[in-house]
């Protein structure tokens, strides 16, 4: 009987190739399979931080979503394409894995904080052996760009997706001390109000592309140019208790 294969979900950190973990780096140069979400027509972000990492002769595996911003979430249809997808993607890689072959999932930032592989860990976690490799946060990498520390003394960190209501968005904007906003996409508008309507907006910083070559860092009231919000992430750091 042939002995199971094991699917890495490694976690490629928030953009730069020099803030992946040793681990991650020993992974992605031995490996002979490789998977990765990607929009279609796209290379996909995480393929294209691991360029010139991977062996000559990897097989590579794209996992294509079939709809990203097409439906809205709040449509059941969503969750039924998506479910589809990764169940079908799923059986591929417990196919390679039974077959006794390794595979590689590479996942921006880290693989257990928002990402896609979770939903594909979800289902493979009971039939095929899986090892995560945790990695830096994009967020991390986002506030560490603003050059101030996210949180003092007993500041209290909120992480909040752009998809929310924007009332539920406000509540917690003013409620907390340091905050984080990820998932921003069509949801900047939204999200520019709510800061406003919770009191945060003059304290806010956005962080396009954070680590990367074309990494910016802007105070969001001095924002002028196009946001790319698909890679921006917004900061507000907490001002709490210090020596």
């Amino acid at each position: 009987m042939t002995e199971s294969g094991t699917i890495h979900g490694v976690g490629l950190g928030p953009g730069d190739p020099d803030l992946m973990s040793v681990r991650a780096h020993r992974l992605l140069t031995n490996a002979k399979h490789v998977a990765f979400f990607r929009k279609a027509g796209r290379k996909g972000q995480a393929r294209q931080i691991v360029e010139g990492l991977l062996p000559e002769n990897v097989i590579e595996f794209p996992m294509e979503y079939p709809v990203t911003t097409e439906i809205p979430l709040s449509d059941p249809r969503y969750n039924e394409v998506l479910s589809t997808f990764y169940e079908e993607v799923t059986q591929h890689l417990i196919t390679l894995a039974q077959g006794g072959e390794d595979v590689v999932v590479l996942c921006e930032g880290d693989p257990f904080f928002y990402g896609s592989f979770m939903h594909l860990y979800a289902r493979l976690r009971d039939l095929v052996p899986v090892q995560v490799v945790p990695a830096i946060t994009g967020m991390s990498g986002a506030w560490t760009a603003t050059e101030a520390p996210i949180t003092w003394g007993d500041d209290v960190l909120t992480v909040l997706m752009g998809t929310l209501p924007r009332d539920t968005l406000s509540d917690y904007i003013a409620r907390t001390d340091a905050l984080v906003i990820m998932k921003i996409g069509t949801n900047f508008d939204k999200v520019i109000e709510a800061l406003k309507s919770g009191g945060r907006f003059d304290d806010a910083w956005i962080v396009q592309y954070a680590t990367m070559a074309n990494q910016t860092v802007t105070k969001l009231s001095e924002m002028t140019d196009d946001v790319t919000p698909y890679f921006s992430i917004i900061v507000v750091h907490g001002q709490g208790r210090r020596p």
